[in-house]
């Protein structure tokens, strides 16, 4: 094996990506170093790569030039000495999240709300996230290191393209686990057509969802979405009309018992409000998809009817394990996703088609270690 490898590095925010050589990473003693065989180009990554310094200053991004692609799928290479239940030729899926392992709620299993949590290959969450941005790369190389505990192992019968989606699907799967999804439970998702909100209709069969309310504006993508898991969705443009009307009609007034708003920063507040009130007694919201700015909330009607609202990001490689699982068992079909694969030297056109996708059906894939 030669000493160096191709990637694609940003050098500065903005400019297109560069495909350069540079060393082949070595793992240390708890890390794995991973063969790259397919990244997914998630719809934000474009405005990370052009906005996040003016958006967010405090959130850092990895040093540049830097390799980005925040979710990796391949093929163990090498095995730190201390690696244990890993072996070389294992197919995986790369977690991206990073944790220190040493504040409090490291200690406590709390790995997502750790101080110092990073998205390798994307950004930081804190200042202290530099430490591990610039100790791990993302996956748009043609190797990668990872702790081994940021591993999710896949069954053979999974593509790489379908794994390397794991990151939006964990999100949604990890928001619902968070909401106490379970049979005999309603669920609403706003933006059920999008790239967060397509994984509740993808999920709903392992889950035992048996009703659940979506919502998106394109009425095409909606009918394709109805096709995902017949006989459990009602779904709705949200050009018909307000979203907590329709729910009190679907439900003689009773609301549903999880809402998740999967709306992206872009979205108007008053749909995200209007999920909220479509909330039953007891009812909890969960925020995934990011809408900006503070939003108007009538807190006294929500302590009356013992409401929630939280946010969740991300989800743990222990999640990703499941859906593996999920998968493996017959329970979550991944065939209706679209792959529109790019070699690592169409970095920046995969990036810009993006913007062209067919709503949460699309899955755009980097292949960085073909052609090697």
């Amino acid at each position: 094996m030669t000493s160096t490898m191709r990637a694609a590095q940003m050098h500065d925010v903005g400019e297109p990506m560069k495909i350069e050589r540079i060393p082949v990473p070595e793992p240390g003693p708890h890390d794995v170093r991973v063969s790259v065989q397919a990244v997914n180009i998630v719809p934000n990554l474009a405005n990370i790569l052009s906005n996040w310094t003016t958006w967010f200053p405090l959130n850092p991004l990895p040093p540049l030039p830097a390799v980005f692609g925040l979710d990796p799928a391949g093929i163990v290479e090498k095995v730190g000495e201390r690696v244990e239940g890993v072996e070389v030729g294992d197919r995986v899926y790369v977690n991206p999240g990073r944790t220190c392992g040493a504040c409090r709620a490291c200690r406590d299993g709390r790995i997502v709300q750790c101080a110092s949590y990073a998205f390798a290959g994307y950004f930081g969450f804190s200042a202290t996230s530099l430490n591990l941005l610039q100790r791990y790369s993302g996956g748009l190389a043609e190797r990668m290191i990872a702790p081994a505990a940021s591993l999710v192992h896949l069954p053979d019968s999974l593509s790489f393209e379908a794994a390397a989606r794991f990151g939006y699907l964990g999100t949604m799967y990890s928001a619902l686990r968070k909401a106490a999804v379970a049979p005999g439970r309603s669920v609403l998702v706003n933006g059920i057509t999008g790239t967060l909100g397509i994984g509740a209709a993808l999920l709903a069969p392992a889950l035992g969802i048996t009703t659940l309310y979506g919502t998106g504006r394109d009425r095409d993508l909606l009918a394709e979405i109805d096709k995902l898991a017949p006989g459990r969705l009602r779904l709705r443009s949200l050009q018909d009309g307000p979203v907590d009307e329709w729910i009190a009609e679907e439900t003689g007034g009773q609301g549903v018992d999880i809402y998740i708003d999967a709306l992206g920063p872009g979205a108007p507040h008053e749909t995200l409000q209007q999920g909220v009130r479509s909330l039953g007694r007891g009812g909890i919201a969960v925020n995934v998809g990011a809408v900006a700015g503070e939003v108007p909330l009538d807190l006294h009607r929500m302590m009356d009817m013992d409401q929630t609202v939280r946010g969740s990001v991300w989800f743990t490689a222990g999640e990703g394990q499941s859906m593996a699982d999920m998968y493996e068992a017959g329970l979550l079909d991944l065939s209706p996703l679209r792959h529109h694969v790019y070699p690592l030297e169409e970095v920046n056109t995969a990036i810009n088609s993006v913007r062209s996708r067919h709503g949460g059906f699309s899955n755009f894939i980097v292949t960085p270690a073909s052609g090697r």
